[in-house]
């Protein structure tokens, strides 16, 4: 797709940015940046630079909190058996490893958490996933995370073993909650910012609440440490791609700390397996540990995973991460398969003024990876995607992914009619289908999102933070950015953009796709680097350059250069 990025500045305060700079006695250059991003004072931008663990929310401002604290103390207290039911993702997976071992700590009686198998159970808490769970032995209590919000079947299944549950999760509500002693959602309450928890963010403000609970009536709590669990809810808080803002950043700068000052077993076999070295931060948390964790429930199930941040065994740790990183392999091998496939097919009709909503399925692609093949295209489209895999019955279960202003549940919802179930939210969604529905759905889903998409400006959008000279590049300036991480969702890397500037020298493409060159402003001359865009063409004469300040390192040295989003020409 070569379709111009339209460029977007942020709207900045420029009385604010040298208030900032004056009060805070910041560069300008982060002044600058921090005045677009609608702080309401100087106090709050001071929290946002020093996240601290006691600025987090009281857990019992979310509803049944202390419905859920009770009755687990209670079990603790009559050695009762409590199961810790979880998800495959990495969220889940976290979230179950954080909660089986606070419970512990805490004195419960836990069995081994049960995860549910993507390909045999389907997502989240059901009937067939827990009675494959409960074969061994029958708890007395189900603590799920990052799961249970819509299980009204197996909430049912469940209280007719009489055992009790508490759900612990994150996603959308359904307009009836489940049967269960206590649903621990922050949807239910009135904290937008406890709203954006992730799953293991739920699942570490119930442990909290236990805590703070047993305190108060004198429970033996010496040798407890939470913060010796912020490695996981990080983890989990950075892979789900919730908002890193208010609780989320707090969790996640000081679990990368813990990270790296005390890594366990499990985080040195992974820095191992995916040859990490130096400081681990949220990118290497969501682009190189993330996708090998969640390589184990893609392909086959997420116990392995699970078993990684359980096992404080190195050589254990070590097979296990090397097993991830296989799987890993294969998880590749396969979605650049279908991936492939499926643009042949796209690109085979695809016409940007007739199609708003993209649907491919085929027989054998594998249900495991057709999630990350829809976000593929639809970064690739700039369209709402979903992509179906088809067993060789005819029954398919798909993946559909969205774009800012597409509420992709509502599209599915509107074709409900080729569909035998779907669920999901805003922005991810999941299906499940007969292939005999196949085109109907192509031409359904297309014409639903033509009303809404048809009239929009489909363009990519570059955004830009702040205008900057050359000169501004340093490493100074690159250390003092630094406080804005961790980077991820509704908080990314600082775009800066520099008008007038020329490229000195011939471009060098590099691995057949990357474009090297320098670029200068007629005082400065900074090396740069254009990932993925060795095939556009480079207008004549002054450009303007959006890009990151980025360190490189090579051969033992490092340098600064920008990291080239787009470039057009000045004044287009």
């Amino acid at each position: 797709m070569t379709a111009l990025k339209i460029w977007k500045t942020k709207s900045a305060d420029a009385d604010f940015a040298r208030q900032l700079a004056r009060e805070l006695k910041l560069p300008p250059i982060l002044a600058d940046v921090l005045s677009g991003y609608g702080f309401a004072d100087i106090a709050a931008v001071e929290r946002f630079l020093n996240p601290k663990l006691k600025d987090v929310s009281d857990p019992f401002l979310i509803p049944q909190m202390e419905a859920a604290v009770r009755r687990i103390w209670r079990a603790v207290d009559k050695g009762e058996k409590i199961l810790v039911f979880g998800d495959y993702d990495v969220d889940g997976v976290t979230s179950a490893a954080l909660m089986f071992k606070a419970l512990g700590s805490l004195g419960a009686l836990c069995l081994k958490p049960c995860l549910p198998n993507r390909l045999d159970d389907g997502y989240g808490l059901t009937v067939e996933a827990l009675q494959r769970g409960l074969e061994k032995e029958k708890p007395d209590l189900i603590v799920t995370v990052d799961c249970g919000t819509t299980a009204h079947a197996a909430a049912k299944y469940i209280k007719a073993q009489n055992i009790d549950l508490i759900i612990t999760d994150h996603h959308e509500l359904s307009p009836e909650m489940p049967e269960a002693l206590a649903v621990i959602n922050p949807k239910l309450g009135d904290s937008d910012a406890l709203k954006m928890l992730s799953g293991v963010g739920v699942a570490f403000m119930l442990c909290c609440a236990l805590v703070k609970y047993g305190r108060t009536r004198g429970f033996d709590l010496r040798g407890i440490e939470l913060k010796d669990y912020l490695d996981l809810v990080a983890l989990g808080t950075v892979a789900d791609v919730v908002p890193l803002l208010c609780e989320n950043r707090i969790f996640a700068r000081h679990g990368l700390a813990h990270i790296n000052k005390f890594p366990s077993p499990a985080w040195e076999a992974l820095r191992s397996a995916a040859s990490l070295n130096g400081r681990l931060d949220a990118y290497h948390l969501s682009f190189c540990v993330a996708p090998r964790l969640n390589a184990a429930g893609r392909l086959d199930t997420a116990d392995a995973a699970l078993e990684l941040f359980m096992t404080g065994d190195k050589k254990r740790a070590g097979d296990i991460a090397n097993r991830l990183d296989q799987a890993n392999r294969e998880r590749q091998a396969i979605e650049k398969r279908i991936l492939s496939e499926a643009i042949a097919e796209i690109d085979g009709y695809f016409d940007e003024k007739m199609n708003f909503g993209l649907v491919v399925g085929k027989r054998g692609w594998h249900v495991g990876v057709i999630g990350i093949v829809a976000s593929r295209l639809t970064a690739r489209y700039n369209r709402p995607a979903i992509v179906i895999g088809f067993d060789e019955d005819g029954a398919g279960r798909g993946s559909a992914r969205s774009i800012e202003g597409y509420n992709i549940l509502d599209g599915l919802h509107a074709c409900v009619s080729c569909l035998t179930g779907c669920g999901g939210h805003e922005m991810a969604a999941g299906l499940e289908m007969n292939e005999a529905q196949l085109d109907a759905l192509r031409k359904n889903f297309n014409r639903v999102a033509s009303e809404k998409l048809k009239n929009a400006d489909l363009r990519k959008v570059q955004p830009v933070n702040a205008w900057i000279g050359l000169d501004e590049v340093s490493e100074e300036n690159l250390e003092e950015l630094e406080r804005l991480a961790p980077f991820g969702q509704n908080n990314l890397k600082p775009v800066f953009a520099a008008r007038k500037v020329k490229i000195t020298g011939q471009p060098r493409v590099m691995a057949e796709k990357h474009l090297r060159f320098n670029v200068s402003d007629g005082k400065e001359t900074v090396a740069a680097v254009a990932f993925n865009q060795a095939g556009r063409e480079i207008p004549n004469g002054e450009l303007d350059v959006a890009f990151q300040i980025r360190k490189n390192s090579f051969n033992g040295s490092e340098n600064l250069e920008l990291n080239v989003l787009d470039f057009r020409k000045t004044n287009a």
